[in-house]
């Protein structure tokens, strides 16, 4: 349960939006300040849930937020994690439609509004995803197909091929509207909050990691489809853990959560 909530806003949003901000809170403003003033920002609420920084965020997003109407701060008593966070929001939810965003996400200001057209245009999609644009105008690689033990393997060890191999898939699909693919990174993701309530949310034994993966497998035991959408392009951070090698994450905590999701997701989907 939440320690703190500021006032319900717009009670009949179209969509809603969930920002889950971990001692982030300049990327997390930057990201909420992109979502109102997105094309549709008055069908949109924004559900910020902060995951106990224990830092500065906290105080920086009452400051700006609480008298607003369109944002709504959820403040959790310990870091429960990354699924754990936005099913948190996910239960206040109002909208038909949810957006999970990441604080380091910033969305064009109609690039929501295309989310929007293309999940409403396929009534066989449950997921669709924006292509991700680091500042530096590289893509980062958030649409795939689901992993094997051995492609882990060969992206860690391997990178600069494994990055090539998808670079050229990149070249055969940067001109389509909605590319069907196995599974998008949860950094940006647009589903029907009463399919994403009907799954339960994220499966919230991972703490973080592979659960982006896991939810779009139980998409896909629905006959449901994954879209990516090139053609929309949302800004990124490029430094982050999951793009790492192993000889570079040895020694770091955050190595060892993403074992462990690893461990439970492969026990999940192989048994």
């Amino acid at each position: 349960m939440s320690l703190f909530q500021t006032p319900i806003p717009n009670p009949t949003p179209l969509v809603s939006a969930i920002v889950l901000n971990y001692r982030s809170p300049r990327d997390a403003i930057r990201c909420i300040e992109a979502l109102k003033s997105q094309t549709i920002a008055d069908r949109l609420e924004v559900l910020v849930v902060d995951n106990h920084s224990e830092d500065e965020s906290v105080g920086w997003l009452r400051a700006r937020y609480t008298s607003d109407p369109m944002v709504r701060l959820i403040e959790e008593r310990k870091n429960v994690g990354y699924g754990r966070g936005n099913n948190t929001a996910l239960a206040f939810a109002k909208g038909e439609y949810v957006l999970i965003i990441n604080p380091d996400n910033t969305l064009p200001r109609n690039g929501l509004e295309r989310m929007l057209e293309s999940l409403q245009n396929h009534t066989d999609a449950a997921i669709v995803g924006p292509a991700l644009l680091y500042q530096d105008g590289g893509i980062r690689p958030s649409a795939r197909q689901f992993p094997s033990i051995i492609d882990l393997f060969r992206k860690r060890f391997f990178p600069q091929t494994w990055q090539k191999n998808y670079e050229q898939w990149l070249e055969t699909v940067k001109d389509k509207n909605e590319v069907e693919v196995d599974w998008l990174v949860g950094a940006c993701l647009l589903m029907r909050t009463e399919l994403l309530k009907s799954l339960g949310g994220f499966d919230p034994r991972y703490f973080l990691f592979f659960e982006d993966i896991d939810l779009c497998r139980r998409v896909h035991l629905l006959g449901k489809k994954v879209l990516y959408l090139p053609s929309i392009h949302v800004l990124d951070r490029r430094d982050r853990l999951s793009g790492s090698t192993v000889f570079s994450l040895l020694g770091r905590k955050m190595t060892w959560v993403h074992l462990v999701s690893a461990v439970r997701y492969f026990r999940k989907w192989s048994a």
